[in-house]
């Protein structure tokens, strides 16, 4: 762990500062994992490396590999519009949503709360529309029941049932959607208003998965091997190549991501080809909600994982944390 001891530092700094409750941090190579350790607790329980965490968006993620799968089986392209799965998609809408779009927040789809009380189904079929689909990028966590809905239609299987299936041959099997593991409570959520019951009952395919650091290294592991032309264990190189390829380029960029974030979406990657605080811009993945962040640098032969459990962290910049990870030596 030595050579990412000021990777490490960061996050007993920040813990020890009270910015962040506990924290997980987990860094690994094509090899595997090569640093591992926690910090920290949530109202006293002690933070450890092999405790679940709620990912929020990190999730999708793991539904965009699943949604890749089912395109190397013939079965959908990144064209397929909504509406093959879902003919009542689209009311009072004159453009085509297609998949592409689901995966690359351009559907122009109405975003509710993260807990919508008529439920992520009603709130994605709501009728009207804010933009065209394909003419801006807003970012969307309810167009990824969209996804979920044509890999179910076209595979017959649910998108939690292939993660559960290919996460497990890397040897992640902490993946669920099921609270009963005891993640780690989410200290201000509460507080910000989302009811942590409601929000686990909607089994969101864009925020609801929880999984442990080590589940995430193993995935950061098979995608930089992958990477490397592996063939794959979970998608082939081509189509990790596709999924990384940038789909919102130059269009305009809506709150919450506006162009100075810089950033593009690739197929449900987050590509931080702009980020002007990187040392290294080479990286996807993805963050989530309550402070969770998956990255991946294909160029420098790393990926790291950072769980834990508080919204809002004032104080705290995950880019420090990137760079630290880079530049390791």
């Amino acid at each position: 762990m030595t050579g990412y001891a000021a990777a490490f530092d960061w996050a007993r700094r920040h813990v020890e500062a009270e910015r962040l409750p506990s924290a997980v941090l987990g860094i690994a190579t094509a090899d595997g994992v090569v640093a591992l350790d926690a910090f920290g607790a949530t109202d006293g329980r002690a933070a450890q490396v092999e405790d679940p965490y709620w990912l929020f968006s990190v999730t999708k993620v793991l539904t965009g590999l699943t949604a890749a799968r089912a395109i190397e089986r013939g079965l959908l392209t990144t064209e397929t519009p909504l509406s093959a799965a879902l003919a009542e998609f689209g009311a009072g809408r004159d453009d085509v949503v297609r998949l592409r779009h689901l995966a690359s927040h351009t559907s122009g789809i109405r975003e509710p709360t993260l807990d919508p009380a008529e439920g992520l189904r009603a709130a994605l079929l709501a009728p009207g529309r804010d933009f065209a689909a394909g003419t801006a990028s807003r970012y969307s966590t309810v167009a990824f029941d969209g996804i979920a809905e044509l890999v179910r239609h076209t595979t017959g299987r649910t998108w939690d049932a292939d993660v559960t299936e290919w996460a497990a041959a890397l040897g992640a099997t902490g993946f669920t959607l099921d609270p009963a593991v005891e993640p780690h409570t989410v200290v201000d959520a509460e507080r910000l208003g989302l009811d942590m019951r409601g929000f686990a009952s909607h089994r969101n395919p864009g925020a609801g998965m929880i999984g442990t650091a080590g589940d995430l290294l193993a995935l950061g592991s098979a995608l930089l091997r992958i990477g490397q032309g592996e063939a794959g264990s979970v998608v082939q190189p081509a189509t990790l190549a596709m999924m990384c390829r940038p789909l919102t380029r130059d269009i305009p960029r809506l709150e919450p991501y506006p162009a100075e974030r810089g950033q593009d979406w690739g197929f449900t990657f987050n590509l931080r080809t702009r980020a002007p605080g990187l040392i290294d811009r080479d990286v996807y993945g993805h963050a989530g909600w309550a402070g969770t962040e998956f990255w991946v640098h294909p160029a420098a032969g790393v990926a790291w994982v950072l769980l834990t459990n508080q919204a809002e962290r004032p104080g705290v910049d995950a880019d420090e944390l990137d760079n630290a990870v880079v530049a390791a030596r």
